[in-house]
């Protein structure tokens, strides 16, 4: 089970620059709206992708989706660590969260 993160602990990772974060929905969504400096990686994509956009293996790494409901976070932080990924962790209640707490957002 992939270790998960906390809004504060993730918004002082995001400001120190010190984690890649990984919006997992992807596509219009990533477009309209993602965490401050957040690449787009679906489920779909992580297999050809992720070599070439994460090249450290041991970098800190979140993912997120939408909120709770959405499985995308999981799955892609769960291949992630199949991968050889070391330091993954979940922020299971996404960018609806992030949005509530009225903390930044970034359009494409």
């Amino acid at each position: 089970m992939t270790a998960l993160i906390t809004r504060e602990e993730l918004a002082a990772a995001i400001k120190a620059e010190a984690v890649t974060v990984l919006d997992t929905l992807g596509g219009e969504y990533y477009a309209q709206q993602h965490l401050p400096g957040a690449l787009a990686l679906p489920p779909a994509d992580v297999d050809t992708r992720a070599t070439t956009l994460l090249p450290d293996r041991d970098a800190a790494i979140v993912t997120y989706c939408s909120n709770p409901a959405c499985p995308n976070s999981g799955q892609v932080a769960d291949r992630l660590t199949q991968l050889g990924y070391t330091d993954v962790r979940k922020y299971r209640e996404g960018i609806q969260d992030w949005v509530e707490a009225g903390l930044p957002t970034e359009s494409a």
